[in-house]
């Protein structure tokens, strides 16, 4: 049985580092692309479907997007923190380390879902005020909070699993388990919501039953083959494990905890100047700006695990190699995606919400990201290359600046109205190069 396992190591091992790395980022890349675009999907479709229904409706749903991301923040914190840490000890060759991780990692996950639930559940009404719903918006931003912040622990739990099959090099797995979600998702949505007329309820339903399914597949595929197998007795909550989760998680927490700060900030100022509609139009901008970039980001995490377990195996050449690759074709497919949403913004937000005062908001939003759309795959990329590499504190900076760092402090005077609200996040995306370039220039040069 050692040997069995011993040479399932050895397998991993030579295919981490003696694949061309082109090869190799490809070949790990498309199943997380497919991923990530299929995420993408099946948390637009409640926007697509709710839009069915009224302007309030997707102003409801676009409100509680910035609890789904703090949601997805601890459960990103967890998965990348310890997927980090594993890839490792993986490419280090200290097997029983990693074993520890991935079982710590998860508990902890789950343990903090709790936790977001009940205390969310509890405080549920505050929540949808500080939200900036609405007295027309109230109801529906409740009733989808609810079901959604029931399923906290089961959306953790999938995202831990997802990333660190992923860090193992089995993408393939990771992606069968968030396709099957997608699936159950797309399905219950048209039924829930416009068959059943169950409204926001309906699709809060959709979504935390999708949750649960990739859950379990997740959970069926980590046994799979040669993926370390989760299990209690590998448990250990103590300082060294969260100190090296918090290590590589921290980057993923701050990028995510802050884009529900920045989608809070968005909303509550695009309904002070332009009521739902404007919280309406700006939801979806955000909605179709995560669809565009979700398949960088896919094309990214393949680029991880060959970061991480080539930097712990000490072959730097091959870091750099993928680096450079993914930021060149990254930028290419971003600037020819971003130019037709330039070109097609007003039909792009009337697919989702055909109402005049909607389109007029979203389209102006739309076409300024998509403008900067390829400097972003430079802040990505530089991003995912230093939290790899366990460069916590850069890989923090990197990813706190396009919603945080900059964001922030240019939304909060707000001295353009309207306007101001639309091109906050172009300008904060042209900022975060400037602090990337430099960190990127630095670690590679090391290297």
């Amino acid at each position: 049985m050692s040997s069995e396992s011993d040479g399932k190591q050895e397998s991993r091992r030579k295919l981490m580092t003696e694949t061309p790395v082109p090869q190799l980022i490809v070949k790990l890349s498309v199943p997380t692309i497919i991923s990530m675009l299929v995420t993408a999907f099946y948390n637009s479709a409640d926007t697509y479907f709710v839009g069915r229904i009224s302007t309030e409706a997707t102003a409801a749903v676009g409100l509680v997007f910035s609890v789904m991301a703090i949601i997805q923040a601890l459960g990103f914190f967890c998965g990348h923190g310890s997927g980090n840490y594993l890839s490792r000890m993986l490419g280090a060759g200290d097997y029983k380390r990693a074993n520890e991780m991935a079982s710590t990692g998860f508990a902890m996950a789950l343990i903090l879902g709790v936790i977001v639930a009940l205390a969310g559940n509890i405080n549920l009404h505050s929540i949808a005020m500080w939200l900036g719903a609405t007295p027309t918006t109230i109801t529906d931003t409740e009733n989808y909070m609810r079901i959604i912040l029931l399923g906290a622990p089961f959306m953790m739990g999938q995202f831990v699993i997802n990333n660190q099959l992923r860090f193992q090099g089995s993408a393939m797995y990771a992606m069968v388990g968030l396709m099957c979600g997608a699936v159950i998702n797309v399905i219950l949505d048209p039924i829930l919501i416009l068959g059943l007329k169950w409204g926001v309820t309906g699709a809060a339903i959709a979504t935390v039953s999708g949750q649960i399914t990739s859950f379990f597949v997740l959970m069926i595929g980590s046994r799979k083959g040669e993926n370390i197998r989760l299990h209690i007795k590998n448990v250990h909550i103590n300082w060294f494990y969260i100190v090296e989760i918090t290590n590589g998680g921290a980057p993923s927490l701050f990028r995510q905890g802050l884009a529900a700060v920045s989608t809070l900030l968005l909303n509550n100022f695009a309904g002070h100047y332009g009521g739902d509609a404007a919280i309406a139009g700006m939801s979806i901008v955000t909605r179709v700006m995560m669809m565009m970039l979700s398949a960088l980001i896919g094309f990214g995490q393949g680029y991880q695990p060959v970061c991480s377990f080539n930097y712990g195996a000490g072959l730097s050449a091959r870091v750099k190699e993928g680096y450079y690759f993914c930021v060149k074709w990254g930028c290419i497919f971003l600037f020819c995606i971003g130019t037709l949403c330039f070109i097609f913004a007003p039909e792009v937000v009337r697919w989702f919400r055909n109402d005049d005062a909607v389109v007029a908001v979203g389209k102006v939003a739309l076409r300024c990201q998509a403008a900067v759309l390829p400097l972003i795959a430079i802040v990505i990329m530089t991003n995912m290359m230093l939290q790899s590499m366990g460069r916590g504190l850069k890989a923090s900076i990197t990813s706190s600046a396009r919603n945080g760092i900059f964001f922030i402090p240019l939304i909060l005077p707000n001295v353009f109205g309207l306007l101001g609200v639309e091109i906050t996040q172009t300008c904060a995306d042209v900022l975060s190069l400037l602090i990337s370039i430099p960190f990127a220039y630095s670690e590679l040069k090391k290297l």
